[in-house]
């Protein structure tokens, strides 16, 4: 194991095979030119295959990955075997956090809020009893939004579960919260200002996160400094309670009560300068270099905790 005091070769891994893999090679690019702002000798690694290997000389990898693979703990477990340091969550973490139905019972494990929910494995399957429309569809393990339906009318149903299910092979019902998307970053210790998205088309799918000019942003949000500060908390709870490391962010609603509802724990955020979390970080002093430097730094101290431990 290396004794130098600070890391030289930083790999991005990018691309990736997943549904999200053009919005993984946006993140990827925007943090090789960033740490290359910092004098970081960068290399890319795009894992569109399993035989994908690591340059020798490898200190830290970046994961720019997104979706299947990249955030649902496979890479994390491929590079823990391989005794290379990376940034984000571990492969414990990422696999509950990339699991809805996971994460929802450690939220309510922590006693967190989250929407009330059912999981379906098969089309044919009814909108259950008590179920009364408008509600929402999901892939269990997809990111970004991939899959998701807003059910309004109950002939709606089937259609739209079996479009979920072509996805994933288990299809999340969710409560529909009506109020304000609002997500939550964590940044080691520091937790992040708040987010307000608020999409034109009512919902935050694939369209309104990637396309420009379809949602509007506001960080902080436009709320009173005390559900704020109470959103705030609920996502660091909710960091904790999936077991994450180093960085996240917290999707949630706020109902028209007031109430924040947790949605999802996304352990590999988007990463270009326009990207949430960056978004954030930015209200809190913290730009997209530094940003990213913060995070290769956490992964690297890691390696150096390690290596004093074994001179130990």
């Amino acid at each position: 194991m290396s004794n130098q005091a600070q890391p030289d070769h930083i790999v991005v891994m990018l691309g990736g095979p997943s549904a999200e893999r053009e919005v993984s090679l946006r993140s990827g690019q925007a943090v090789a030119e960033a740490l290359r702002q910092s004098d970081y000798n960068i290399s890319t690694v795009d894992p569109v295959s399993p035989d994908w290997e690591l340059p020798s000389s490898t200190d830290v990898v970046f994961l720019a990955l997104h979706g299947t693979y990249g955030e649902d703990g496979t890479v994390q477990q491929r590079l823990e075997e391989l005794g290379i340091p990376y940034t984000g969550c571990d492969s414990v973490a990422s696999r509950v956090a990339f699991n809805k139905v996971a994460t929802k019972r450690r939220l309510i494990e922590s006693d967190l809020p989250t929407p009330c929910f059912d999981v379906f494995r098969s089309k044919g399957c009814p909108l259950p009893t008590g179920w009364v429309p408008p509600v929402i569809l999901k892939p269990v393990s997809q990111g970004s939004s991939v899959g998701l339906e807003l059910v309004e009318q109950a002939e709606e149903w089937g259609e739209a579960l079996a479009r979920v299910l072509e996805l994933d092979n288990e299809a999340l019902l969710e409560e529909r919260v009506v109020g304000s998307e609002v997500t939550v970053g964590v940044l080691k210790d520091q937790t992040l200002p708040t987010v307000e998205v608020v999409p034109k088309n009512r919902r935050y799918d694939y369209y309104s996160k990637y396309t420009s000019g379809a949602s509007e942003y506001f960080c902080p949000a436009r709320f009173s400094q005390e559900l704020l500060e109470r959103a705030q908390a609920i996502a660091r709870r909710a960091f904790e309670a999936v077991g994450g490391r180093d960085f996240a962010r917290i999707d949630m609603i706020v109902a028209e009560d007031g109430s924040p509802y947790v949605l999802e724990v996304n352990t590999l955020p988007g990463m270009t300068e326009t990207s949430l979390l960056p978004k954030a970080a930015a209200a809190a002093g913290i730009d997209f270099p530094a940003l990213c430097r913060q995070m290769v730094e956490m992964a690297w101290n890691r390696r150096a905790k390690g290596a004093e431990q074994d001179r130990g």
